[in-house]
């Protein structure tokens, strides 16, 4: 529901019931993963995509039977056995997609999870879809309080709503989103019914250190893959808003002492780059940035500069443990030249990382293409 928040909000606003659609599953290649959205405005516009156009024809004449009907609907899309161009997915995947109708008297809540979202305040939203309850049925999840019920009226519903609380609360502390299987009563030994938590947890962090060209090319690729970006040097003449136009915040302080200030809000998504490659700064920095919980760490630097930084560190007192935990020289192995191919390269481990690709050629691969996240 991200990517459309800026159309779906003002509809929501006009006091307008839309429809609006989730991808709650996939299975094999399916090509947008779970909370993948598009929303259709009773004028018939259309925000976001599902399936990045494989089944969106199909999607949009479901939602628009959902806002006459006013009733949720969970639809299975796979490839078509008599015509994979027809209603099916080409690239062979299946897609779970739920389709509701949003507006004021659908989803009071809203408005609420909407200025979460851009407070940056972790909120979950966690939906029935499948099971005996009532498909469509929502609760939303803060950190200290919720809202809505995902069997109102039962008696049960304190129970299951208390379990699916728990879960969703640790879904956001993970930045997860998916589906967790309940019994009717919340048992979690059961799996008669369905429910997909979508997590709005605060974007991942990338900090990147060293306010140089490559510097500026990072912090404009981390911003295009969801990162807030941070960018810190010493150096006040070089570390200015205008040089770094892409960055979420440019702090001019020297790089260690900044990351040890503020490394209660390091975590695993937390992606670390040293570009600096001058060991007065990126030394005591890496000291301290292989002791977070940061999932990246890599530093920028040739194989000699690599292997001196290696020697410094270890008279730092670093384990070979914590040494293992730095990817340098930084990126995978393009070739790249320029700043900007470089940010590629880098981007490219991050990604990499995060879905546990081979980094290889596709064409060199069999298998799934889209595998499961490490």
């Amino acid at each position: 529901m991200r990517d459309v928040l800026g159309d779906i909000t003002g509809w929501y606003a006009s006091g307008e019931t839309f429809g609006l659609a989730t991808v709650v599953n996939t299975f094999r290649s399916a090509p947008r993963p779970p909370g993948a959205a598009m929303a259709v405005s009773p004028d018939g516009e259309v925000a976001g995509s599902v399936s990045g156009g494989c089944v969106e024809g199909a999607v949009y004449e479901l939602a628009r039977s959902v806002m006459e009907t006013g009733q949720p609907v969970v639809q299975r899309y796979g490839v078509s056995d008599d015509d994979a161009f027809a209603v099916g997915l080409t690239c062979g995947g299946i897609l779970d997609v739920l389709v509701e109708p949003v507006g004021p008297a659908t989803f009071p809540e809203f408005a609420d999870v909407v200025a979460s979202i851009e407070a940056r305040e972790p909120v979950a939203v966690a939906t029935v879809v499948a099971g005996p309850g009532k498909v469509g049925a929502r609760r939303v999840v803060w950190g200290d309080r919720a809202s809505g019920s995902l069997a109102p009226g039962a008696a049960y519903a304190a129970r299951l709503d208390a379990a699916v609380d728990d879960d969703a609360r640790g879904m956001l502390a993970q930045g997860l989103t998916g589906q967790r299987h309940y019994g009717r009563e919340g048992e979690r030994r059961l799996d008669e019914l369905t429910v997909f938590v979508h997590a709005f947890a605060p974007p991942p962090r990338l900090l990147v250190f060293g306010a140089i060209d490559f510097a500026a090319a990072v912090a404009r690729v981390g911003t295009f893959l969801g990162y807030h970006v941070t960018v810190c040097d010493a150096r006040p003449v070089f570390a200015t808003p205008k040089r770094f136009p892409d960055a979420d915040e440019v702090v001019v302080k020297w790089p260690h002492k900044y990351l040890r200030e503020t490394a209660g809000a390091v975590d695993e998504r937390t992606a670390i780059c040293v570009l600096t490659h001058d060991p007065k700064f990126d030394v005591p920095l890496l000291e301290v940035a292989l002791r977070t919980r940061a999932g990246y760490v890599g530093a920028m630097g040739s194989r000699r500069t690599h292997d001196d930084r290696l020697a410094r560190l270890r008279e730092a007192g670093l384990t070979d443990a914590e040494l293992r935990r730095l990817r340098s020289p930084i990126g995978l192995d393009l070739g790249a030249r320029t700043p900007e191919e470089t940010a590629v390269s880098i981007a490219a481990e991050l990604v990499q990382l995060r879905w546990g690709g081979s980094g290889r050629p596709l064409t060199d691969t069999t298998g799934r293409i889209h595998g499961d996240p490490h």
